[in-house]
């Protein structure tokens, strides 16, 4: 199923769920029909046509779709978080690390030189930049910089309205080195994923000030520094178009021109068709049923950090956690995820930790009983709970109170998702609780709903979301206004200990071991019910070399082209 998507910045300095509509046309469960699941997508290895660089040609445009026009461009304020803008923006700005399949950091070198822990205790990570690497308003890159993203971001000012502050909270000090190529970041606690903090960096001119930081990067991108550059924002035509960086130091991009469109979810599949767009998701039974075939197509798929979950919210009933853990128990998940999966050629399997992938090293299946359907148990919890049933038929209620909740969903919803809401509701009312659901605009759907909490039941996509301290802000407790990625605000102090302990945890092993200690606590809070990993399927232009379906790896914008 494609659905509403919550892009976690995994190799990106702002760890929490990044906001993103993905959604695309979807049919009814039994409208596609099924396929035989006999695609398993590709795990340790990109599909994306892989090309050395000389059977590339010079020159051509990628045009991908967008699934909302972008407002906000500092990923590190709270409403920069869509996941296009981010991975725009790692386009044009100083993108430090990339990662390969297998999700390990590799240094950019048009960025870095080299980056290390050169002292324990402290932590010390010491960058040394490249001499070349500078931004459009000509000043090298510098501690500056750095200091600058740190000094926004580590949570001590309100005034900058930051999207987290896990792992700049940490640090200490970040001064200049033993030259002005050299950056010195010291750690109070130490900080295992710090190779994710930084990046993009952005120029200390640019968000020194939290009117600058807040304020200066809506409808524009004031300074760059990466391979391409902001050509055009046409917000009437509803296009962005990126153009290389001619004072660009490293090798020169192969393409001469990006071009984005934003469009409806339900016209991308078209789009694609009609030779509009070069890429487009068919994870749904209608838009694989369409573009498996598609003139001058290709369909790759891989196996990316993207999951598929229902969220509770923690408002009225919900904030009593045995209600939560009776819903739980009333959903049967693997019914839900059947109707999802009708039409595709790969099985979307059932996942059982909400901080990692199955093919991550360290996932176990912490979800036990929680993710089991027993109506019997769901039942029982809510008379424990203090919600009586009437009558059959009726909604159980409390001092008077029906037992209503209500299931916000986007209007740009795909049927499957519309589907998967409806059995939602059937299995609620089966243990005596009333759902309504309710469509919302979707260009409203985060804004005015999820992010300000406004549900009972919710879903949406988390994607990207390594590191694994990347996935923390999604579970932390809030501070004051600031919920981070948590929008239920369901929080527990265990289960924060648990992840910022796991955070500074050098030792892998043992981190893996505390990371999964918190996600059991994750599923006993009812905080969110896990139901699959998304494998990614997606159409592609033929010919387009080094770019398709994602695994962990990032993509490298100046390798992607044409064949020649």
């Amino acid at each position: 199923m494609d659905s509403i998507t919550s892009t976690s910045l995994r190799r990106f300095a702002v760890l929490a769920a990044a906001v993103a509509l993905a959604v695309t046309g979807c049919s009814s469960a039994g409208s596609g029909g099924d396929v035989a699941k006999n695609v398993v997508p590709t795990q340790d290895a990109e599909d994306n046509n892989p090309q050395p660089l000389e059977k590339i040609k010079d020159g051509g445009e990628f045009r991908p779709p967008l699934q909302q026009w972008i407002t906000q461009w500092n990923p590190y304020q709270v409403d920069g978080r869509y996941g296009d803008a981010v991975e725009i923006m790692t386009y044009t700005q100083a993108q430090l690390f990339r990662t390969d399949a297998k999700g390990v950091f590799k240094p950019v070198p048009e960025y870095l030189v080299s980056a290390e822990v050169t002292s324990k205790s402290p932590q010390v990570v010491t960058y040394k930049l490249n001499p070349k690497a500078k931004w459009s308003d000509g000043k090298q890159l510098s501690a500056e910089d750095f200091k600058a993203v740190w000094k926004a971001s580590n949570g001590k000012d309100p005034a900058y309205n930051i999207a987290d502050s896990s792992g700049y909270e940490q640090i200490s000090d970040v001064e200049q080195g033993a030259d002005a190529q050299e950056v010195k970041v010291t750690f109070d606690k130490p900080y295992a994923d710090w190779q994710n903090l930084f990046s993009p960096l952005l120029p200390a001119s640019g968000i020194s000030t939290p009117e600058a930081f807040n304020d200066g990067w809506v409808e524009k991108v004031p300074v760059w520094s990466g391979p391409f550059k902001i050509g055009n924002l046409d917000k009437t035509a509803q296009t962005i178009t990126l153009v290389p960086n001619p004072e660009w130091w490293g090798p020169k991009p192969k393409l001469d021109k990006i071009t984005y469109r934003v469009l409806a979810s339900s016209a991308i599949t078209q789009a694609f068709l009609n030779n509009e767009v070069d890429y487009a998701s068919a994870g749904t039974a209608t838009a694989y049923g369409q573009l498996k075939d598609a003139k001058d197509g290709v369909i790759r798929t891989g196996t990316p950090w993207d999951e598929v979950h229902i969220s509770f919210g923690g408002n009225g009933p919900l904030a009593d956690r045995t209600v939560r853990q009776a819903l739980t128990k009333a959903l049967d998940r693997a019914a839900l995820i059947k109707i999802v999966n009708q039409g595709v050629p790969v099985e979307f399997k059932p996942l059982g930790n909400h901080l990692y992938m199955t093919n991550q090293s360290g996932y176990q299946d912490n979800s036990g009983d929680w993710a089991k359907s027993d109506p019997a148990k769901a039942k029982e919890l809510l008379e424990q709970a203090g919600w009586k049933e009437p009558a059959a038929g009726q909604p159980r209620t409390k001092d008077g109170v029906a037992l209503d909740l209500h299931y916000v969903l986007s209007d740009g919803s795909t049927q499957a998702q519309t589907d998967m809401a409806t059995a939602v509701q059937s299995m609620l009312q089966q243990v005596g609780v009333k759902l309504t659901l309710d469509k919302v605009p979707s260009k409203e759907y985060f804004a005015k709903y999820v992010n300000q909490g406004k549900f009972d039941l919710a879903s949406w996509r988390n994607t990207g979301s390594f590191p694994l301290s990347s996935g923390v802000a999604n579970y932390r407790a809030p501070q004051g206004d600031n919920v981070f990625g948590n929008y239920s605000k369901l929080a527990t102090p265990e289960i924060d200990t648990l992840l910022r302990t796991a955070a500074g945890t050098l030792d892998r092993a043992e981190a893996d071991k505390l990371y999964n200690q918190a996600d059991a606590k994750i599923w006993e809070l009812a905080h969110t019910l896990e139901l699959y990993q998304r494998p990614s399927i997606v159409a592609v232009r033929k010919g387009l070399a080094n770019f398709g379906a994602s695994s962990l790896a990032s993509t490298d914008i100046t390798k992607v082209g044409w064949e020649k």
